[in-house]
């Protein structure tokens, strides 16, 4: 069953009442889009997209062209900042509406992406210290503060705080306490002059307001902000005694719930957007949460995996439940009144592209241009033909480490069953279904721990592919619902601007009316999902292994150890 789609532009209104509008813009890895929505009823009328000129920086750092070590990603903040000069201009004269009537703008953003900042917020890669590589900001994909998450998890666990439950047992490296403390312990002089530690999604947010503001969601999910604190300094001390202050100097300020007002837009961004000055800004937000109002799925049960490079999950609940090796849950994280959970895959689309990169033979670029398909489509289809198990393969879907459930970025990836038969698109279907057993440990993971999850929604550019889809309903043995907007998580954040400039009352009523969800799709064949409970049993295997012994910690230590050897 479909939700109804939102009426035209055309459809009937009230000849005395001007239509209104806002602006969802969404920062993610690569680029940044931003869209303008109809706040009645969510038509989306228009999006622009503006790729990041610095892209993903992980060989060399600008400027300076100095090596990064192994398992480094930053990013250039002016990258950000482009997106709202470009491309909500862009959109803006595409809807073709009087930017008279855009009552608010939202943001979201990966997380967590993270950078320090003089007090006025001034990026410290904007400051003469661009030349010490701790000075740029750290995208989420940033996997090497690894020791410094060891050790935050083996202390919290010996000292039995109570916080490391909610987060699965687990701190990840790549959130904000992990690579805070490995600015400190590798480059001091950066961490002293560091007065703000401060999410990317709620720096744009300064951008457009001029003025500080800290999010729920981020501080929630990726500072360890439980109860009402940050981790105290008697912990923090016993890190390293100069990390005893780091959340009440660079992280503590007040926390504004998700859809709430927390400025105005300033005379500097409304000339950079070509939006009117004054208009609501919404509280910063992550890319996956605000995605969930965009797919209506706000409500308990409706798990929502937004795929895409990575694949979060999130879903709500009315049950407060450590569930081991989740990315954590918060009171209000994704909306308010339920406890939000998220978890997580730290590579899907990043995986396919890697096949496409590293195992495509010249045949097939021939076989693919003649076609006029591009190799994703041409390995689908290829793979589309096979038969459940017909590969000999089962591959672990760890390339960019295991966010969730094992929580360890030194992981790395397997394919076992490879014969000299073994073709592209063999490889291709196995990282597939890679993908598809690791979010079944995850569904499992929640269930087991007591969080029902009675609806499996899909969002995000890997939706279009119909065989991973079919995969996963099989893989998983239940239906796979879609959102119904290509721009989910901008289209999410123009929700949570109608809510703060007031157009909807809260959030759940903006998503009724605004967000849009195909439902069941895809459903299993039962004949695939029993061949595929035969081959995830194997995945389970490799994954408990390969998870535990120590070899891909130890391969990888070789490999760094080879790559800084002087």
């Amino acid at each position: 069953m479909t939700s109804p789609s939102p009426p035209s532009a055309s459809a009937a209104h009230s000849p005395d009442t001007r239509e209104q509008y806002t602006v969802g813009v969404d920062f993610g890895t690569l680029s940044g889009r931003a869209v303008v929505v109809r706040v009645r009823d969510g038509l989306e009328l228009s999006s622009a997209v503006h790729e990041y000129a610095h892209a993903v920086i992980d060989d060399r750092l600008p400027g300076t062209g100095a090596k990064l070590p192994p398992d480094w990603a930053l990013q250039h903040p002016d990258d950000w900042r482009e997106v709202l000069r470009r491309a909500v201009p862009a959109a803006v004269a595409e809807a073709g509406v009087d930017p008279a009537d855009i009552i608010g703008i939202a943001t979201d953003f990966t997380a967590c992406t993270v950078l320090p900042t003089l007090a006025d917020g001034t990026p410290l890669a904007e400051t003469p210290l661009a030349d010490r590589p701790h000075a740029w900001p750290k995208l989420w994909k940033h996997h090497a503060a690894q020791a410094q998450a060891d050790r935050i998890n083996d202390l919290a666990h010996a000292r039995g705080e109570k916080w490391i439950g909610r987060y699965g047992g687990k701190i990840s490296a790549e959130w904000q306490f992990a690579k805070a403390l490995q600015v400190l312990e590798e480059d001091s002089e950066v961490y002293d002059a560091c007065a703000r530690w401060i999410e990317a999604a709620d720096w744009i947010v300064w951008q457009l307001t001029g003025a500080e503001s800290r999010n729920t969601c981020t501080a929630g999910y990726k500072g360890i902000y439980q109860d009402g604190s940050y981790p105290g300094e008697d912990y923090l001390a016993a890190l390293n005694p100069r990390f005893a202050d780091f959340a009440r100097t660079r992280l503590e300020f007040p926390l504004s719930p998700l859809g709430s007002r927390v400025g105005s837009l300033s005379e500097q961004a409304a000339a950079w957007t070509g939006l009117r000055p004054g208009i609501a800004v919404a509280a910063g937000n992550v890319d996956a949460h605000v995605t969930a109002a965009a797919a209506q799925a706000v409500e308990d049960g409706r798990l929502l995996a937004i795929m895409g490079t990575s694949t979060c999950h999130v879903v709500n609940s009315s049950v407060l439940a450590d569930v081991p090796g989740i990315c954590g849950v918060v009171n209000g994280g994704i909306v308010e009144g339920a406890y939000g959970y998220e978890a997580g895959q730290s590579a899907v689309g990043d995986i396919f592209a890697w096949v496409l990169r590293q195992g495509v033979p010249e045949e097939y670029y021939a076989e693919a241009a003649e076609r006029g398909e591009d190799l994703h489509t041409l390995l689908t289809r290829k793979a589309a033909d096979q038969p459940v198990g017909g590969h000999g393969l089962v591959a672990l879907d760890w390339l960019n480490g295991n966010r969730s459930v094992l929580v360890d970025h030194h992981l790395s990836g397997v394919i076992a069953g490879l014969t000299l038969a073994t073709r592209p698109e063999d490889v291709y279907r196995a990282m597939l279904e890679a993908t598809a057993y690791g979010t079944r440990v995850i569904v499992e993971a929640l269930e087991n721990g007591g969080v029902p999850v009675t609806e499996f929604i899909v969002a995000g550019g890997l939706a279009k592919n119909e065989l991973l889809m079919q995969i996963y309903a099989d893989v998983l043995r239940r239906p796979v619902s879609l959102a119904a907007s290509k721009q989910g998580p901008a289209l999410g954040s123009a929700i949570h601007a109608a809510v703060a400039a007031g157009a909807h009352p809260d959030v759940r009523t903006a998503t009724a009316a605004m967000g849009r969800l195909e439902r069941a799709v895809y459903v299993p064949d039962p004949a695939r999902a029993d061949a595929y409970d035969a081959l995830f049993a194997e995945y389970r295997l490799l994954h408990d292994r390969f998870g535990s012994d120590g070899l891909l910690h130890r391969l990888r230590a070789i490999r760094n150890t080879s790559l800084t050897a002087e």
